[in-house]
């Protein structure tokens, strides 16, 4: 791709704790998907310039298992650009981990999910060994109605090796990367009214480990796993002065 980019924001986790003008780290019980943890705000670590998300076995308020959730709701948001997440995964069947973004929309009647939008850059369930999925969710086009779109990818190496997710996101099209090889690519129709196309407003970023529920959880959990850990290398956001896209599309992907 002919473009130039501008870094204009990065964490490498170098510092002795989160940066707290950008992160949150989440304490509740309730999750959306009807998983099986409980999100602590201390399961978490930084070492070697690396934020470490923990999962645990341990009950803890209603739940038999802890993890970690961050994520930069109130504080940063992203519009355009690149963005690039360098991450080592969790093994393990029953895991869920993600690192997704979710819609701020200034109209109150649109903040609630589907119609606020979400981009999935990674999701992995732990029973579907070293395949990476992205999805997009909005009014019209989510998982509630099987109308979701996005790819899959195989990576052989998720849990041993660090890889870079990364989206390209312009207001005609978002596409998505392991590596730089391209998983999917949504284009923007003239047809596409704010239910279709909700990705022209300011978006957090959100990561978390998620432990069982309705996809993590649908063949259970081995709990001689536990702990897990999800390591971020670092958060990178450019935006581009040159926005000009690949008319052909990678072949080694499969379309779900």
């Amino acid at each position: 791709m002919d473009r130039k980019l501008k870094l204009v924001f990065e964490d490498h986790f170098d510092n002795e704790t989160l940066n707290e003008n950008i992160w949150t780290v989440i304490d509740r019980e309730n999750s959306p998907n009807k998983e099986w943890q409980y999100y602590k705000s201390d399961n978490y670590y930084l070492r070697d310039s690396k934020l470490v998300l923990v999962a645990k076995k341990e009950k803890y308020g209603n739940k038999e298992y802890t993890s970690c959730l961050v994520n930069t709701r109130d504080k940063y948001t992203f519009k355009y650009g690149r963005i690039e997440i360098c991450a080592k995964l969790p093994k393990g069947r029953g895991t869920w981990p993600a690192l997704w973004f979710v819609g701020h929309p200034e109209d109150k009647e649109k903040k609630w999910w589907p119609m606020c939008g979400e981009i999935d850059l990674m999701e992995h369930v732990g029973y579907n060994s070293n395949f990476i999925n992205c999805w997009f969710h909005t009014g019209s086009c989510n998982h509630r109605l099987n109308t979701q779109r996005g790819g899959r990818l195989y990576v052989k190496d998720i849990y041993e090796k660090f890889h870079v997710y990364a989206l390209e996101w312009t207001k005609d099209f978002i596409d998505i990367y392991v590596d730089d090889v391209r998983i999917y690519s949504l284009q923007r129709k003239e047809s596409d009214t704010y239910s279709e196309w909700p990705f022209d407003q300011p978006y957090s970023l959100i990561m978390n480990i998620a432990i069982g529920g309705q996809w993590g959880g649908s063949r259970g959990v081995d709990d001689s796993i536990f702990p897990v850990t999800m390591e971020i290398d670092y958060v990178r956001y450019y935006k581009m002065e040159n926005e000009e896209k690949f008319l052909d599309l990678d072949q080694n992907r499969e379309y779900l």
